[in-house]
């Protein structure tokens, strides 16, 4: 596959992670989910701004375009870091929208897409700890990042994985502690909002 071949595919792999599900999905409820809350277009700003039902629809969006971006590429042939280049540039899309200014989501949620298709046995593992981490904690961010975080450990961890996965997963969660900065900060300071936390003053 030639450089003009992965650069269109990476190109298309941008532009559909940069359908803003939230933003769609709140606007039909009549929400401005950039003006509410967070102002985050992800799943857990629509839950807290719109309501429980609006989230499931966004929760499948965001995953589904990083699956879509990867799994046309991956089953036309095209090599695994041509793959891998394609997921990054779609997660990419979805946190730097250029319809929305480059602002957008925080990438869990798509990058998961990515890797359920790249290698789902740790993606799926990888949502476990990160669910199980959000029950104990209540923290959407501290699950999300330590689900995030387990999979390329745990490809280290096996000894055998491919080097493109690695890199991928590694790149992946190096976006998102990016994308998460100010709650990390919030987690330092312990004014992190948990999930199901009423909003102050309301």
């Amino acid at each position: 596959m030639s450089l003009v071949w992965a650069l269109s595919f990476g190109l298309l792999g941008y532009l559909l992670g940069a359908v803003p599900a939230g933003l769609v999905v709140a606007r039909l409820r009549g929400v401005d989910i950039r003006r509410v809350g967070s102002g985050n277009i992800g799943a857990t700003n629509v839950l807290r701004a719109v309501g429980p039902g609006a989230a499931a629809v966004v929760a499948i969006l965001d995953p589904l375009k990083g699956a879509l971006a990867v799994a046309i590429p991956t089953f036309l042939g095209l090599e695994p870091w041509t793959v891998a280049f394609i997921g990054f540039a779609t997660v990419l899309g979805n946190d730097y929208n250029v319809f929305l200014r480059f602002g957008g989501g925080k990438g869990v949620a798509t990058s998961f897409g990515v890797f359920l298709v790249v290698d789902p046995v740790p993606a799926l593992v990888g949502l476990a700890i990160a669910l199980l981490t959000m029950a104990i904690g209540r923290y959407v961010s501290l699950g999300s990042l330590v689900g995030a975080a387990s999979v390329p450990l745990m490809l280290v961890a096996s000894g055998d994985a491919p080097a493109v996965d690695v890199t991928l997963a590694a790149a992946l969660v190096a976006l998102m502690f990016v994308r998460h900065r100010e709650n990390l900060v919030r987690l330092a300071a312990g004014t992190e909002r948990r999930l199901g936390a009423p909003r102050e003053g309301g």
